[in-house]
């Protein structure tokens, strides 16, 4: 029994071990650097603020995926190889909304990353995560895929469907790195852990990566619907859910509506409840986001809202949203 488990650990030791050496080489480090600007700038400190994170090579002429976080509104943007080679790096495409981002370097002879399909990940799986925490390059965790299809918050408020839980340590500096399978195919980006609770950490699904990352390097930008409203989740009194028969019993409150907007133009005003669009139940925000996808710009969608206790409909044409700064 003591053979057969030790042939076990070994079998696993070498194919954690052939999955880094074959992936390693086309993980980066990433140095960014954040200009203060003002003059309320204190002459005692420095006038950039440095960070650091992980990136992977995944094209042979040097496009590199990592998170958005990483390198937003980055001054500079240093790349440096495993083998030490240093480069300049400046952005194809940044994407708040998944957390993800597209940088370029002008690098001969780089490796690359294998990307796998995300959609044949099962829980349990061995995952292996490489990244540069806290500056220390390459470093190697290992895990399982703990649960898929969970949901996480990007730094803009929207939320992140499919996202892969795994309890490969990560830690400041692994955002943007690949977490791999043990046969070495990149299934996801890491970008969150859970503080201070340990083993939690998330990493967006490189079907998702590879989406954004297309539509980056083509456009620089993900198009995404608007109508200018500002709202939040709000519970239905239980009397206007049974007075009207609805399908649902929340909906998103609108708090403030931009002028000359969509939701201007179509007629919606302070205090309005959406809780549909064309045939889909609107029963959150975030039901709102993922309806203004890029395929709904410049389509009318019939919206049905609650005003004053009365079921009405109002008719808005979606505008491209404009680009977050």
């Amino acid at each position: 029994m003591e053979n057969h488990d030790t042939k076990l650990l070994d079998a696993y030791s070498a194919a954690v071990s052939s999955a880094v050496e074959l992936t390693s080489p086309a993980v980066v480090k990433i140095n960014v650097g954040h200009r203060q600007k003002g003059p309320w700038i204190d002459p005692r400190f420095p006038r950039e603020r440095q960070g650091s994170g992980s990136g992977f090579i995944f094209t042979p002429d040097g496009f590199i995926l990592t998170n958005s976080h990483v390198i937003h509104q980055a001054d500079t943007i240093e790349v440096i190889l495993l083998d030490g080679r240093r480069f300049e790096a400046h952005v194809i495409g940044d994407d708040p909304h998944t957390d993800l981002a597209v940088i370029r370097i002008q690098a001969e002879n780089l490796a690359v990353a294998s990307l796998g399909d995300s959609q044949e990940l099962r829980p349990g799986q061995v995952v292996i995560a490489i990244g540069n925490p806290y500056g220390f390059q390459c470093t190697v965790t290992a895990g399982v895929v703990s649960a898929l299809g969970r949901s996480l918050r990007s730094n803009s408020g929207r939320l992140i469907d499919n996202v892969i839980q795994t309890d490969a340590a990560l830690n400041p500096g692994n955002s943007g790195g690949p977490l791999i399978t043990s046969s070495a195919k990149v299934i996801g980006v890491n970008t969150a852990i859970i503080l201070p609770a340990q083993g939690i950490c998330f990493a967006i699904p490189i079907n998702t990566a590879k989406f954004i990352a297309g539509a980056l390097i083509k456009d620089g930008k993900i198009r995404r619907g608007f109508i200018g409203v500002g709202g939040q989740d709000v519970m239905l009194p239980k009397g206007i859910v049974s007075f009207h028969n609805l399908a649902v019993e929340s909906g998103v409150l609108v708090i403030v509506v931009e002028e000359n907007s969509p939701a201007h133009l179509g007629g919606l005003f302070d205090g309005d409840v959406i809780i549909a669009a064309d045939d889909q139940l609107i029963k959150s925000i975030d039901d709102l986001h993922k309806l203004l996808a890029e395929d709904k710009i410049n389509k009318r969608i019939e919206l049905t809202i609650i005003r004053n206790f009365e079921k009405i409909t109002r008719y808005v044409i979606p505008e491209e949203a404009p680009l977050r700064r």
